[in-house]
């Protein structure tokens, strides 16, 4: 007999639609398996059919789960996502803009503003910063007139609270994440819609480097953080007991971001 989750936290009835969720130990999955372990109905997404094995997954496990795939930089695919939420599902409570890109360089290929491409700027903020603009824009109209909603950005603590070498578009992407959020949050409030930002610091998943493995065993914590760390951040705010958190940024870096 499964336990009976206090109301703040159970999903139960609720949709959410979780982008960049199709890689086995992303961030993204993680939060569309808590959301569905906590009753939602759950859209997995991706671009290539990883998403739909994915979606298998998650039906083995009980939970109702559908898979679509779709370039997220497009504006008319983040349309279609939604639309085809809507049509599995009935509609979108809840948002998770988790699709983009961990990093375009590391420290030992750094791309600096000096030599940085045109093409790879706008790339950078395609690929981080569109795709959840294009996603938000599309599901918001039926949020509001239904009176509720839960859109959560996942950010990152580079460009937001620290920076390292060689990544300038990813920094400004995720940056710009955190004013997007706010403004969405001042003009959506009224409509039961809240957005937040979670930003991650360094997290243990298959795309991580081995010198971003050990900048998370520098951490206070000692080491990164796994997905689904910061999948229970993502499911805090995506539940009916955050109604009163909105337009504000969760950290989940193990206390990398702290001074001294």
């Amino acid at each position: 007999m499964s336990p009976v989750l206090p109301a703040a936290f159970d999903l139960t009835g609720q949709v959410a639609l979780v982008t960049g969720s199709s890689s086995e130990r992303g961030i993204g999955f993680a939060s569309a398996r808590l959301l569905g372990q906590l009753g939602a109905s759950v859209m997995v997404t991706g671009t290539t059919g990883r998403a739909s094995e994915r979606a298998d997954e998650l039906r083995a496990e009980g939970i109702a789960a559908t898979a679509h795939i779709a370039d997220l930089m497009d504006p008319d695919a983040a349309r279609g996502l939604v639309a085809a939420t809507e049509a599995a599902f009935g509609k979108v409570d809840i948002v998770v803009n988790n699709a983009g890109l961990a990093s375009v360089n590391i420290p030992e290929r750094p791309n600096l503003v000096t030599v940085m491409t045109d093409d790879e700027w706008a790339l950078a903020l395609r690929r981080n910063l569109d795709s959840a603009f294009f996603v938000t824009r599309a599901a918001l109209p039926g949020m509001a007139e239904r009176g509720y909603g839960r859109i959560i950005n996942v950010g990152s603590t580079a460009g937001v609270l620290t920076a390292y070498t060689g990544d300038v578009g990813y920094h400004t992407a995720k940056a710009a994440m955190l004013g997007m959020t706010r403004s969405v949050a001042v003009d959506f409030a009224k409509d039961g819609v809240t957005i937040n930002l979670v930003i991650p610091g360094w997290i243990a998943t298959a795309a991580q480097y081995p010198s971003e493995v050990e900048a998370g065993n520098a951490t206070p914590i000692g080491r990164s953080a796994t997905a689904a760390e910061v999948a229970a951040g993502v499911a805090f705010l995506a539940a009916p007991g955050a109604s009163y958190v909105t337009g504000t940024t969760l950290v989940i870096d193990g206390g990398n971001s702290l001074g001294g």
